[in-house]
């Protein structure tokens, strides 16, 4: 992202990914160390959105090879994961309960970046999502992006679940428009269990019949 300085008019460039999308910030220029006032929002448009995913992904893609990010050494026959991302202690803190009670083995992601580290080793069953996740909402959400971008037949097998203290619980519509499976309300994170259960069990059925399609038609 190329700015300028108001006070002295000097131009620079910053990199894209220290560029927070959607929001507004400064920082000193190095010339005459005035404050330069930034609108991240500029960068938020789905060309830019996209460009900005992408360099993300690629150099989530080509860091080196660090045994100390994979979050497990190895999933037995029949373990289920789940990726969690979310930066409230207390919400994070009763979600883990529920997918323990629900016998899943919980990776909690602190940053974006690292949760798309996680999914280069494991192919996770199931993925709960803050939509404001290290982003100013869904559309600028990297990791919401990278799984919308998912080939289908990876994408089918990951159960995501989208939660906003704006959104409405079990809104059809919105997890239709943001490609997810189920919106939740944060504040009604005590019926998620019941509703993630019923929710899983159509989600299955759904794709026992289309999978069972599948193999007539091959």
């Amino acid at each position: 992202m190329e700015i300028t300085c108001q006070k002295c008019q000097s131009r620079f460039k910053i990199s894209d990914d220290k560029v927070p999308p959607g929001r507004k910030f400064s920082v000193k220029c190095p010339k005459c160390q005035g404050k330069i006032q930034i609108d991240g929002s500029a960068e938020s448009s789905p060309s830019a959105q996209s460009a900005n995913l992408d360099g993300v992904v690629h150099d989530v893609d080509s860091s080196a090879y660090d045994a100390s990010e994979k979050p497990f050494d190895y999933i037995r026959a029949g373990m289920k994961a789940a990726l969690l991302c979310e930066h409230d202690e207390e919400v994070k803190k009763k979600i883990r309960q529920v997918l323990k009670r629900m016998d899943y083995h919980v990776v909690e992601a602190a940053t974006a970046r690292l949760a798309l580290k996680y999914m280069r080793f494991h192919v996770y069953h199931l993925v709960v999502l803050n939509e404001t996740f290290e982003a100013a909402s869904a559309e600028s959400n990297y990791v919401l992006q990278y799984l919308s971008q998912l080939p289908m037949d990876v994408r089918r097998n990951i159960f995501v679940v989208l939660l906003g203290s704006s959104l409405k619980t079990m809104d059809n519509m919105t997890a239709f428009n943001k490609s997810v499976n189920l919106v939740l309300n944060t504040q009604e994170i005590v019926d998620m269990e019941s509703l993630l259960q019923a929710s899983l069990a159509e989600h299955e059925e759904f794709y026992q019949v289309f999978k069972e399609l599948l193999k007539t038609t091959r």
